[in-house]
């Protein structure tokens, strides 16, 4: 069975940063992880994988030691059963906007006593061979990291029905969708709301993650972990397009 590196790496104090990585393209998942990113967020809100590609990222990051997260499109039971299932580590569920909503994800993310998962063998479980049905689920209760999404001006109004969730190890605030449900200000506004949601969660005793980020802002990114954010996501494409751009300005310097 396998540790949680990601989860590990939270609970010694340290951040994490993952990227975002949104579509079937597992040679990413291993760059990533032979660059020691600590994790990726396969997104399968935005991004048009299926389940079986999900399973084909999630042994790419096991062959380079990389954490696979998926991002993944509702909040249903069966969703989060098969994602789960597929051998992910932990699963960003979008749009959580009340206690109510992220307790049911808790615990269909747990087995029992902490939940309702139903259980399973598979990949998830080893297949079964070598670890014991109890031993299996008490080990995926341990390392499964279940991250609700914070994105709506009301999941901020909520956040302390949120914060007292248990089995919720981390909430993700993400610009995109909370810019949007404010009406769309300026962002020095959202990023206003953002540095007082992060702190809130951390002295509210979870893991604070930061979304939205542009790759080019590593200032404000460092002022988001300063505050308390310690699970951090980036676009793999917009690495890409960062580092494109940085390529083709260096040759054009030295023509």
């Amino acid at each position: 069975m396998r540790t949680n590196a990601t989860k590990a790496k939270l609970n010694e104090g340290e951040v994490a940063l993952g990227a975002i990585i949104s579509r079937h393209a597992p040679d990413l998942v291993e760059l990533f992880g032979a660059l020691s990113y600590d994790f990726v967020m396969i997104d399968c809100e935005h991004g048009p994988m299926n389940l079986d590609q999900v399973e084909h990222m999630v042994r790419a990051a096991e062959s380079f030691d990389i954490t696979p997260i998926a991002r993944i499109p509702d909040h249903s039971d069966a969703t989060i059963l098969r994602f789960l299932d597929r051998g992910v580590q932990g699963i960003l569920v979008p749009h959580v906007n009340t206690g109510e909503q992220a307790d049911a994800i808790a615990r269909a993310a747990r087995y029992y006593p902490e939940g309702n998962r139903s259980v399973g063998g598979g990949r998830a479980h080893d297949y079964g061979i070598g670890v014991s049905r109890d031993e299996s689920i008490r080990h995926a209760n341990a390392e499964t990291l279940v991250i609700p999404m914070i994105e709506d001006t009301v999941a901020v109004e909520n956040l302390d029905d949120i914060l007292a969730v248990q089995g919720v190890d981390i909430l993700h605030v993400a610009s995109g969708d909370l810019g949007q449900s404010m009406g769309n200000p300026v962002q020095s506004e959202v990023r206003r709301v953002m540095s007082e949601v992060i702190p809130k969660i951390r002295a509210g005793g979870k893991f604070a993650g930061a979304g939205g980020n542009s790759p080019s802002d590593t200032a404000g990114i460092a002022e988001f972990i300063n505050l308390g954010a310690n699970f951090v996501t980036i676009s793999a494409h917009g690495l890409l397009r960062l580092g494109a751009e940085a390529f083709r300005s260096r040759v054009q310097e030295a023509l």
